[in-house]
């Protein structure tokens, strides 16, 4: 600037009045270039700015469903363990309690009451679609599976928690009733023709249809499916990139 100011000083002593007309213009217009610059610098900051915040979040959002992931799989495989046991003593009916086999028939009663819920960490999620962190995820089909998720999420815990409410409300009582505790079906003072009765056979096919609502069956997974590639879509579009 002060090389600038001298040349400005000399050509205004010198006269040469239209040459530092286009001298000024020319200097106008490199400190139009040096703003853009200036300008196109900064905004190239504040992206890669962005770009580090997003990756960090995204790395919290990938390890926060695999973990998810993991969690769904267990309960899943005592969903699974529960309705095989349930399955397993429909097809033992109609029951006849002089030749039943009481020790393996109490380890599939005690499988059919598996009772698991799905109950993902959300933390990570919530803090993205609730702030304007949310702004910082570049990939538009990620932006929809994250803002999908709580709806997906709430589909599926519909079927547990009617399960949930079957087994605890109906189910439970019944074979409490029925049931001791630490005798088992082998305590003495039980009259086992209960496992006779179609009270009890409606309960245990209640029973493995909430599951197989859960589950789904014949190939369909429903809101299993749903949510299972939900997270498997996420945890893809969250995986750290190789650089």
């Amino acid at each position: 600037m002060k090389v600038f100011r001298q040349i400005r000083v000399r050509m205004l002593k010198e006269n040469r009045t239209t040459r530092y007309l286009l001298y000024a213009i020319g200097e106008i217009f490199l400190v139009v270039i040096g703003i853009l610059i200036a300008l196109q610098v900064s905004t190239w900051n504040q992206e890669r700015q962005a770009r580090n915040k997003e990756k960090v979040l995204l790395q919290e959002l990938h390890e926060e469903f695999k973990a998810n992931k993991a969690q769904l799989e267990e309960v899943i495989s005592f969903h699974r363990k529960a309705m095989m046991s349930a399955k397993a003593i429909i097809a033992e009916f109609p029951i006849k309690v002089d030749s039943l086999d009481l020790d393996s028939f109490q380890v599939k009663s005690k499988g059919m009451g598996y009772r698991y819920t799905f109950n993902p960490s959300q933390g990570i999620i919530n803090s993205l679609v609730n702030t304007s962190s949310f702004e910082l995820i570049s990939d538009p089909e990620l932006r929809k599976l994250l803002v999908s998720w709580n709806d997906v999420l709430a589909d599926y815990q519909e079927e547990e928690k009617i399960a949930s409410q079957v087994l605890i409300g109906t189910i439970t009582p019944y074979m409490i009733k029925h049931f001791a505790f630490f005798g088992g079906l082998q305590d003495p003072r039980i009259d086992l023709s209960f496992l006779e009765s179609t009270e009890y056979e409606n309960l245990v096919i209640l029973r493995h249809m909430n599951l197989k609502d859960i589950l789904g069956t014949d190939g369909v997974n429903g809101e299993l499916g749903v949510i299972q590639e939900t997270i498997d879509r996420i945890i893809a579009l969250s995986a750290p990139m190789e650089e």
